[in-house]
């Protein structure tokens, strides 16, 4: 694929074999941002997993970077009311699956409780293309509502490996001050590592890179913490 002039200046500017110390290449995807828009800056790493194997997990980064979210909940009766309380945009239950079904989709976050996933379930083919299903491992099926929509709003984020073993997630804007990008990445790093298959021989962080939304990637010097 041929890029276009501006990220080939960008590339230019950089030694694409280097690697960079954390700090350094997160000041150089910033250097290297040319969009007219606050790009995002975005992790990827790479992982040491067998084909049965994924790395997954939420966490609240120490510095947020996205509007807050509009947040969905499947409830009745009390947690219903729990969840207006606790600020959800949208709150029902069967008026909201069948919302739903007729093509409705204005929201980003979708919770529910477990007593509700029977009903929700039957939006498998709807939201699950689009990453909206409710799920325990995301701690979004849960009767702990106002947790779990404290947290959302605070910027809960989910890392997840994909088929090649990559972890790929936002972790800022090229705005932000780079020691508050760096602190997110070094979280994200920790609660990864934190994941590692007990039978993984050798290194489990294969390789660290990050870059801008329209900017070329940059290798990050790393060494697992033992």
């Amino acid at each position: 694929m041929r890029r276009g002039k501006k990220y080939r200046d960008a590339v230019e500017k950089m030694d694409r074999e280097e690697y960079y110390p954390l700090e350094d290449a997160l000041k150089l995807v910033k250097d290297l941002a040319f969009a007219k828009f606050d790009e995002t800056v975005e992790l990827s790493i790479k992982l040491k997993l067998k084909k049965s194997q994924t790395v997954r997990d939420t966490l609240v980064l120490p510095h947020q970077f996205s509007e807050e979210k509009k947040i969905l909940v499947f409830a009745k009766g009390e947690k219903a009311d729990e969840a207006r309380e606790a600020g959800a945009a949208y709150v029902g239950d069967e008026d909201l699956v069948e919302k739903i079904k007729g093509g409705w989709l204005d929201f980003d976050v979708a919770v529910a409780t477990p007593d509700m996933m029977k009903d929700v379930g039957r939006l498998g083919p709807i939201l699950g293309r689009r990453g909206l299903m409710p799920n325990p491992k995301t701690r979004t099926v849960t009767f702990e509502i106002t947790e779990a929509l404290k947290e959302l709003k605070q910027g809960r984020v989910e890392f997840r490996s994909d088929k090649t073993g990559v972890v790929h997630l936002a972790v800022g804007k090229v705005s932000m001050d780079p020691e508050q990008v760096t602190e997110n990445v070094r979280m994200i790093l920790s609660e990864v590592q934190k994941r590692r298959p007990s039978d993984t021989k050798g290194d489990f962080v294969q390789s660290v890179a990050v870059g801008s939304t329209m900017g070329p990637g940059v290798k990050v010097q790393f060494q697992e913490a033992r």
